[in-house]
């Protein structure tokens, strides 16, 4: 009998693992429960000049990483916005890593190639996209930002008649960016990194719904005549909320500017019958971000950039040297900032071809329904404050501590005494955060395996927790 190779030896007892790892996520706590100092102990280990059996490396890196495992692929992982890998992505990433394809040019890997194509047909169809708009496979949304917004800064500045990949932009024009104020902190970072400085971002005002105004809008178009690029949200990462594109998109067209739309997670809203009119003219602007590893359910890491000017996002991202062959098929390189990379667009084809449109659309209504009851079930406990109601997959509580007389600060103390009980019973996790000027939990949901139990079992962690926290504070 012939031996084992090494590779299937090794991802055969991966294999174990991983199932082993997948089938226990309903029994298993859901935080991490090693500390980081127990964790440098175990995996702080002398390289030896000699090395050891693949077999053996495995083994011992699950061991070594017990309890420092976040449990996010549960469906009881509330924190923030991180999907579950669906069977079918998740196999098609394992086929990816063996492949080893290097996505960076077509002639690398011709199937990838191919599949990013179709992929990104279909994407945009979804989405209602305009025909002509690109598509570049990232990292994830703080890479599509960037992406994003280096062809809004190269369209913007052409139109100033400045060759801004050639020349730079030292004595261009000052790009301002006009953005919603809850946006993420990723743009703040692609602003960062392309050179267009944080302090060019000009928060706007918005309603009591988070969104930003049309009279607001057109008020900061008419204070200046600098190229600029107007920054709305998708849903926001506190409670969903859509800016009006219908509106606001031909505001801005009609000034000049760029409208680009951080889309991480509430882009998909499009993909839903139920949900679609949140993104009522999204089509009208002219860019678009959104993670895969979010919805989709494609592991780590997947993000989209979506572009309709597809020239100024080739010409913002394209490299052409004479060992580059040319050819029919699509080249990575063009349409995304890293050279060599994974072939993620394996993933996200096998994960579109596994839900159908039904099975997408249904998953965005299953989450929100889900978010929906986690929220009015947490906010109706003895205690509690329903601060946000979900408009899709995000909201908000927060507790009020039973102490006489008690603060806002003894509330925004409370309010993270009881999340961290919550998180350490492993019935459930999830995240605080400040909001206006406030301590909540912060409730995400978008995980497939999210079932009404894991919903009922989050409530009742909740409703425990806030009965061992006030005879904790009452005593």
């Amino acid at each position: 009998m012939p031996t084992e190779s090494p590779e299937r030896t090794a991802l055969s007892r991966a294999a174990e693992h991983a199932f082993a790892w997948l089938d226990g996520l309903d029994d298993r706590v859901v935080a991490t429960t090693a500390s980081v100092a127990e964790l440098r102990a175990r995996l702080t280990k002398p390289l030896a000049a000699h090395g050891l059996p693949a077999t053996q490396v495995i083994d011992e890196l699950v061991a070594d990483t017990e309890g420092g495992i976040l449990g996010s692929q549960s469906g009881r992982f509330f924190a923030w916005v991180i999907g579950g890998g669906a069977a079918a992505p998740m196999a098609a990433d394992w086929l990816t890593t063996a492949w080893d394809q290097n996505a960076g040019i077509h002639a690398c890997g011709p199937a990838a190639s191919v599949v990013e194509e179709v992929a990104s047909e279909w994407l945009k169809d979804i989405f209602d996209f305009p025909a002509e708009t690109s598509v570049g496979f990232t990292t994830g949304t703080q890479m599509a930002h960037m992406t994003c917004l280096a062809a809004a800064r190269h369209a913007l500045l052409r139109n100033r008649n400045w060759d801004v990949e050639r020349q730079g932009l030292a004595g261009a024009p000052a790009i301002r960016i006009l953005a919603n104020p809850d946006q993420h902190g990723s743009l703040d970072r692609a602003a960062r990194f392309l050179g267009l400085g944080s302090d060019a971002i000009v928060p706007l005002p918005v309603d009591g719904d988070g969104r930003v105004t049309p009279d607001a809008l057109s008020a900061a178009l008419a204070v200046s005549q600098n190229p600029t690029i107007v920054a709305l949200q998708a849903g926001d990462l506190n409670r969903a909320a859509f800016d009006p594109f219908e509106t606001l998109a031909p505001l801005a067209r009609a000034a000049g500017a760029w409208t680009h739309v951080d889309g991480a997670f509430g882009l998909w809203a499009k993909a839903s019958p139920r949900h679609r009119d949140l993104v009522r003219g999204l089509e009208l602007c002219d860019s678009w971000t959104t993670d895969a590893h979010k919805y989709l359910s494609v592991p780590y890491d997947s993000g989209l950039a979506f572009v309709r000017d597809a020239d100024a996002h080739r010409a913002a991202m394209t490299l052409s040297t004479s060992y580059l062959p040319a050819g029919a098929a699509r080249d990575q390189i063009d349409w995304n900032p890293e050279f060599s990379r994974r072939a993620r667009g394996f993933a996200v084809y096998a994960a579109l071809r596994e839900l159908g449109r039904d099975g997408l659309a249904a998953l965005v209504e299953r989450t929100s329904r889900h978010a929906q009851a986690i929220v009015t079930g947490i906010g109706a406990l003895p205690g509690a404050v329903l601060v946000a109601n979900p408009r899709l997959n995000q909201g908000l509580v927060r507790f009020e501590s039973s102490v006489p007389g008690a603060s806002e600060a003894d509330d925004d103390r409370y309010t993270d005494e009881v999340i961290a009980a919550v998180n350490a019973s492993g019935e459930a996790f999830f995240g605080g955060v400040t909001f206006r000027g406030r301590r909540c939990m912060r409730v995400s949901v978008c995980n497939w395996r999210t079932s009404d139990d894991d919903v009922a079992r989050a409530v009742a962690a909740t409703k425990a927790a806030l009965a061992r926290e006030t005879i904790d504070s009452v005593n």
